[in-house]
């Protein structure tokens, strides 16, 4: 162990409180170089100087990169749709009398889901069966003056002026009859849209008028709700230029995923069914569609999704987040050199894979990525390398039980 002998020396007597200060900092100088100087001579003559500047070795976690096939995904927002959404629209005017579904319930094709007042129309219908039965009397009325006029047109007892005059008749009271019975037909129907019924089988949105309110048959108030085919829904999202160009040389064989909030992925993969033939001249992207199932409804119109789409396979690096660093000559990850000590390499990325960044240049197979302790780190450097989940300078637990 070497000592350090410092000599007490006394300071000169100043007059002035500025001298004073001046020899006060000398001294705090002198002595802190002095210190400094000791603790280096100590350090090294304890054996740990090797280094350069007298710096510890750092213990730190590698793993071995290894190049592997590494799916190419794109990954883009996507909005949920159903596959089918119908309005629902009164077909004829009136007050709503009653709402029979519940809101966001699925129901069938044909369910009734509102009443309009009936009453008007089946006074409608009334009077246009009316008209009918007078049409069917006014026709009979005409054959029977045919028949009466032809014999006697025979017998010369009138004229075929008579004959034709009734005939006329006749045809226009078979006329007026189907007339009639086109208006009576009509009446029934106009009755029979009173009740607002399902046209798919779907879950429904809100209702847009409350009971008692006045709807009619235009296009400003006779929407009355809105349903949905969720089982299976659409999901629409869109690529750029180059994105679109990648997925038409995967030629069909790409496969769509989608993640959930959270990033909870959803179990069922989707088909594209749909691809823009042009690019939008306003975003500069493709637009896409595909097609989930969703037999437990987890997917609802409206929500935003993570879009996932592989659309090949290619070699690269998977490297945890933690071992990747951002400099300001870009991305960068440490690597334990041959000798120990702390090289780095610059990278290039492609997106990510699960938790880990995908490198696809600047790494070569058995490179020992450094993946903790980055801030602590300096090119140089000395360090000490061990596996994950081992102790430093200790072999791992798990191999000392397999041996």
């Amino acid at each position: 162990m070497s000592r350090c002998f410092f000599t007490n020396h006394r300071l000169p007597y100043a007059e002035t409180t500025t001298s004073k200060k001046r020899l006060a900092i000398g001294a705090v100088l002198t002595l802190t170089l002095a210190i400094t100087a000791c603790g280096q001579q100590g350090d090294a003559a304890d054996g740990h100087g090797g280094n350069p500047g007298g710096m510890p070795a750092m213990p730190v976690t590698v793993i071995e990169a290894k190049s592997q096939s590494v799916p190419v995904v794109i990954e883009e927002v996507g909005q949920v749709e159903g596959s089918k959404d119908v309005e629902v629209r009164a077909r004829v005017s009136g007050f709503l009398t009653h709402q029979r579904y519940t809101e966001g319930e699925r129901v069938k094709k044909g369910a009734v889901l509102f009443d309009i007042d009936r009453e008007p129309f089946e006074n409608a219908l009334e009077q246009a069966k009316a008209a009918l039965e007078q049409s069917k009397a006014n026709l009979d009325k005409a054959k029977r003056e045919v028949n009466r006029l032809t014999p006697l047109l025979k017998a010369k007892a009138v004229s075929e002026k008579e004959l034709d005059d009734a005939k006329t008749t006749l045809q226009s009271a078979e006329a007026e009859k189907l007339s009639a019975e086109a208006r009576v037909r009509n009446a029934e129907l106009d009755l029979s849209y009173t009740e607002v019924v399902a046209p798919i089988t779907g879950v429904t949105d809100r209702a847009q008028y409350s009971e008692g309110t006045l709807v009619g048959s235009g296009a400003a108030s006779s929407l009355l709700t809105t349903m949905h085919i969720i089982d299976p829904v659409w999901v629409r999202f869109a690529f750029s230029e180059i994105e679109a160009r990648q997925l038409r040389q995967a030629d069909g064989k790409a496969i769509v995923k989608l993640m959930l909030a959270g990033d909870r992925p959803y179990a069922l993969n989707g088909k594209l069914n749909y691809t823009a033939s042009t690019v939008s001249t306003q975003t500069g992207m493709v637009s896409m569609r595909a097609t989930f199932p969703n037999p437990e409804s987890l997917l609802l119109p409206g929500q935003f999704v993570r879009v996932l789409v592989t659309i090949g396979e290619r070699k690269a690096f998977l490297v945890p987040q933690a071992a990747l660093a951002q400099t300001g000559q870009g991305q960068m990850v440490f690597t334990a050199g041959p000798d120990d000590t702390v090289t780095p390499k610059p990278v290039k990325t492609d997106g990510w894979l699960g938790n880990d960044w995908v490198v696809t240049e600047g790494l070569n197979d058995g490179d020992r990525i450094i993946t903790d302790n980055l801030m602590k780190l300096r090119p140089g450097a000395p360090v000490k390398p061990h596996a994950p989940g081992e102790m430093p300078g200790k072999p791992d637990a798990k191999a000392a039980k397999t041996a």
